[in-house]
């Protein structure tokens, strides 16, 4: 049996992930809107790719709650579920509890000015309302913690669930409740720089519990 060469899988695998990426930022960043039907030709002629990577990642953005397909018929872009959002937010409430419980012993002083350089930008962003900026340094902030715990299986847990958190995220960072986090990170930094690795822990979990108004409102 011929075996390919790593080179040809190596490209493969990244065609397929940039395909995701890039249809999983679309929802998230509303240019999918829920209830909007997923073309398969329109899809291909937008990333220029054939069916196969596409309907992969159709596959993995259902599993993830993002995308609604049905066998046979149309794929659509999932309604923004209250509950849904809400039980993906648990989990990654409890998977940065664990990472920053295991991360803080391992933290270094760049870590710690990496995370508070982040969170600067996070800031400067909350105040002219730039939501895509905002959300970026968020997830600048706390990949660190995720990085330096060493527990990679977080990361991939966090891959599933954290889509679906920001679709709701957003309405947060584009308003005031949003500075809310800035504060919230600043008293995480406080405690990882002490090695106060209990008290980082419970921080991230509470910094994570923060979209319950924003759910609640969707739910009435």
């Amino acid at each position: 049996m011929p075996i390919p060469s790593a080179s040809t899988m190596h490209a493969r695998s990244l065609l397929r992930d940039d395909v995701y990426r890039s249809l999983r930022d679309a929802i998230v960043d509303g240019t999918f809107e829920p209830g909007e039907r997923l073309r398969d030709q329109e899809l291909e002629a937008w990333l220029g790719v054939s069916r196969t990577p596409i309907r992969e990642a159709l596959l993995r953005l259902a599993q993830a709650g993002l995308v609604v397909a049905q066998p046979g018929r149309a794929t659509t872009v999932a309604p923004v579920d209250p509950k849904n959002i809400g039980n993906a937010q648990s989990i990654a409430a409890a998977m940065h509890e664990l990472a920053a419980r295991s991360a803080v012993p391992a933290l270094t002083d760049s870590d710690l000015t990496t995370m508070a350089a982040a969170n600067d930008r996070l800031a400067t962003a909350l105040e002219v309302l730039d939501v895509d900026a905002a959300m970026n340094s968020d997830d600048e902030f706390h990949d660190v913690l995720v990085r330096a715990s060493g527990n990679a299986m977080i990361a991939e847990v966090l891959e599933q669930v954290t889509p679906l958190i920001r679709r709701a995220e957003r309405q947060r960072f584009a308003s005031m409740a949003g500075r809310d986090s800035v504060r919230q990170h600043r008293a995480i930094i406080e405690r990882c720089a002490v090695a106060d690795a209990e008290g980082a822990a419970e921080l991230s979990r509470v910094n994570w519990m923060t979209l319950k108004p924003e759910l609640t409102a969707r739910e009435e």
